[in-house]
């Protein structure tokens, strides 16, 4: 699922930047996470962040 392949490259980010890595290689990691997390939210079935924040109020009469 899309979720777990987010977890593991963002876990797989932070071991490389905890281990000094090559620049290169974080970067490269950053760059597929970021890969990711768009298609996470270019799925139909995810909400906005907009909607679950400030949803709509109703007005007083």
């Amino acid at each position: 699922m899309l979720n777990d392949e987010i977890c593991k490259k963002r876990d797989e980010l932070n071991k490389s930047i905890e281990n000094n890595e090559d620049y290169d290689k974080i970067y490269k990691i950053s760059v597929e996470l970021d890969e990711l997390i768009a298609k996470y939210y270019m799925q139909p079935n995810i909400c906005k962040t907009s909607e679950k924040v400030a949803p709509k109020r109703k007005k007083k009469k």
